[in-house]
């Protein structure tokens, strides 16, 4: 264990300089409304930290500053995906934040200290460190929501999301405090070996600090029953909030889940497990019903992250190291899948104008076919039809569960059936774009950097499951180390 080691953290240092060059350029720079300086900033920021972050690659797995930080596999892999979606994210939201008058300087910034807060969390390896990223990551986004302050809605979802999501940090620093109870250590590694020299008739303070824990955890990955903020945020925030939000932090919550689960509580597999269980069935029952009926689009695809938030910890209720990476694709395909479905909200929300209704996306293939085509591919991926990544999502977390040590295939047959269930209303929304009649005919016109990005992503879903291959492996070398 080297003490320091600064060349590992040369991503979250230049991204903190940054944050602070990009601080006073908006500060002191006359610029138009669409900050296009501060913009540009921000993009080369996230690009710099992306290519400091694929440096380090040749670096073998390390745990520094006294047990802080690890750089691994997984963690380098997260933190490519991370600045990746963001910087797709902060494309689609430029001209929405101009369009509503958001500021988009502090709503900028404030992505940037949250990312910040992510790459910490997903480098955690001491459960003071997490905490701290995890607190990190998620201060900024309640402000984000509460940018738009003509907004009553926005308002009373970004109180919604602070109060819950202070419960579920509250929850999740007890649970970790009953952890260094009895362990007396706050590094992983030792939790770790505590936890598997500890006499059963002890462990009682562990499984109730695992219960808190898996409370906190599921917050953040937005699962039953701790999903009630989530409906009421993604219609109440800003689309371009919406859209960060449903993107960036669910990749790094998980890190966050790998850390804690993985890392520090191996030896509490079998009851970690159990808990998974029933969370993933509820969050996938109750994600795909509860979509059916809904007629705001927004709080659809609300219900939908649901859904999968629950298929995403079927790879953990697995239990092997297939089953981790099959979670780990899932979170990463998922934020791109997002972003091209809520990207496309951004874009079709112009000055005066928001997306709330399915009904909103009447024909939407009369009056841009390549949107609606894009939108399309979208919703298939999300539904799990091939020929998109979703697809392949999907089927790697079903063939963790079959090939578990213990029995799990009559939850893999569970997962199907609810996936059949859930395509209806995607198909829905499709239907809606393609065979109903447009109330206004005019042609959808949207910005170059709108329609590369959203070609970037639409294609990026089709490439990735025509040859999903190459991803996959990455994704298995760096779980299985």
């Amino acid at each position: 264990m080297q003490s320091f080691n600064y060349m590992l953290i040369a991503p979250e240092l230049f991204l903190l300089g940054m944050i602070c060059v990009v601080m006073l350029a908006d500060l002191f720079i006359v610029q138009s409304p669409h900050r296009r300086f501060t913009y540009l900033l921000t993009q080369l920021t996230l690009l710099g930290t992306l290519i400091l972050t694929l440096s380090l690659y040749s670096y073998s797995d390390t745990i520094s500053f006294y047990g802080l930080f690890i750089h691994d596999q997984v963690s380098m892999l997260l933190k490519a995906t991370l600045c990746v979606t963001s910087m797709l994210v902060f494309a689609f939201a430029r001209d929405y934040l101009v369009a509503h008058d958001i500021p988009a300087g502090e709503f900028y910034l404030l992505g940037l200290f949250s990312i910040l807060g992510m790459l910490v969390a997903v480098s955690a390896h001491h459960f003071l460190s997490l905490y701290l990223g995890l607190e990190l990551m998620s201060l900024p986004i309640y402000a984000m929501v509460a940018l738009y302050r003509d907004s009553a809605k926005a308002t009373e979802a970004a109180i919604k999301y602070f109060v819950l999501g202070a419960l579920s940090s509250g929850m999740l620093l007890y649970g970790l405090s009953m952890l260094y109870g009895a362990t007396h250590s706050l590094d992983m590694t030792v939790v770790a070996q505590a936890i598997s020299t500890m006499p059963e008739q002890q462990s009682l303070v562990l499984v109730l600090g695992l219960v808190f824990v898996i409370a906190g955890i599921a917050f953040k990955l937005a699962a039953v029953p701790f999903h009630m903020w989530v409906p009421d945020v993604y219609e109440g925030a800003p689309v371009a909030a919406t859209l960060f939000i449903t993107v960036a932090p669910k990749i790094a919550a998980f890190g966050i889940t790998y850390r804690l689960l993985i890392d520090a509580m191996p030896g509490l597999h079998v009851q970690w497990q159990d808990l998974l269980i029933i969370l993933a069935v509820l969050s996938m029952v109750i994600g795909n019903v509860a979509a059916i009926v809904q007629t705001n689009i927004r709080r659809m695809l609300a219900y939908s992250t649901i859904a999968h938030g629950g298929y995403m910890i079927l790879g953990f209720c697995a239990g092997t190291p297939d089953g981790f990476a099959a979670s780990m694709y899932y979170a990463m395909v998922y934020g791109v899948m997002s972003i091209a479905g809520f990207g496309m909200l951004t874009m079709l929300s112009g000055r005066g104008i928001e997306v709330k209704e399915i009904e909103d996306l009447r024909g939407l293939n009369t009056r841009n076919p390549w949107l609606a085509l894009v939108m399309l591919i979208s919703l298939f991926s999300m539904a799990g039809i091939p020929p998109t990544v979703g697809f392949f999502a999907k089927l790697g977390v079903l063939q963790a569960l079959v090939y578990a040590p213990v029995n799990l295939i009559w939850l893999a047959c569970l997962a199907i059936v609810l996936a059949v269930i859930g395509s209806y209303y995607y198909l829905r929304v499709v239907k809606v774009m393609y065979f109903d009649e447009p109330e206004i005919a005019t042609p959808i016109r949207t910005s170059m950097t709108s329609r590369i990005s959203i070609s970037i992503t639409g294609l990026a879903i089709l490439l990735l499951g025509i040859l999903p291959s190459s991803v996959i492996n990455l994704v298995h070398v760096a779980v299985m180390g």
